[in-house]
């Protein structure tokens, strides 16, 4: 299985004027620690990491102090994350059939998630990582009122992986290119085009690292992890 990770975000939102995958969990940057579960992964056998060429020289510092087995191809990045994906597609091997995408800043996925995703896109055109829903959902107009509120039974949260038929994800970015789409990830171009994408259980710790109180409640998890 192929895995794309976009690497090009900066983190303005964390206070920081760098990509926040370069910023540090229990001393490692949080690029670190989605690698070593790309790793230890069994059904990983290729990597893209998809960023920005002036973050090129940490990367390749971070990636000789994993020492991974696999391949590992770095990917220049486009201004969205919808290019950047776009660019990393562009950039898999030939006989790559199936990819994952996944956010490296979702730094605490496990490897066994990144299994079962692929395991499970073996017989699936597309697929996302998700959790149920908790919260009740509101829906709001642009004045602050409540306009509905949606049955949670039905509402999962997405995460990444995200994992499908690659010569059926190139032409959706084609078409969606073509159109002017922008969408958020890669599931949404899949259903725009009417295409199939299956939920697969996600997992409650993996959760993106956006701002500093999401740091925070990573460091707490791999910390319990960890058993430190």
């Amino acid at each position: 299985m192929h895995l794309l990770i976009p690497a090009a975000g900066m983190g303005r939102r964390m206070g920081s004027d760098r990509n926040k995958l370069l910023l540090t969990l229990l001393g490692k940057p949080l690029l670190t620690w989605t690698l070593q579960a790309a790793e230890t992964a069994q059904t990983i056998n290729w990597i893209g990491i998809i960023g920005q060429p002036t973050d090129y020289p940490d990367f390749k510092k971070i990636l000789a102090d994993v020492s991974l087995t696999k391949p590992v191809e770095l990917i220049v990045g486009g201004e969205t994350r919808q290019e950047s994906v776009y660019n990393g597609l562009q950039a898999l091997p030939a006989t790559a059939e199936r990819v994952l995408i996944h956010d490296g800043a979702r730094c605490l996925a496990t490897p066994q998630l990144f299994d079962r995703c692929a395991t499970v896109l073996l017989d699936c055109p597309g697929l996302i990582a998700a959790v149920p829903v908790k919260d009740t959902i509101k829906v709001v107009n642009e004045t602050g009122i409540i306009q509905d509120t949606p049955d949670r039974k039905q509402l999962w949260a997405a995460q990444t992986p995200q994992g499908f038929e690659v010569k059926q994800l190139k032409q959706c970015h084609e078409q969606g290119r073509n159109g002017g789409w922008e969408v958020t990830d890669d599931a949404a171009l899949f259903e725009r085009c009417g295409l199939p994408v299956r939920i697969v259980e996600g997992e409650e710790t993996n959760l993106k690292v956006t701002t500093p109180v999401d740091l925070a409640i990573a460091e707490f998890i791999l910390r319990q992890r960890l058993g430190l």
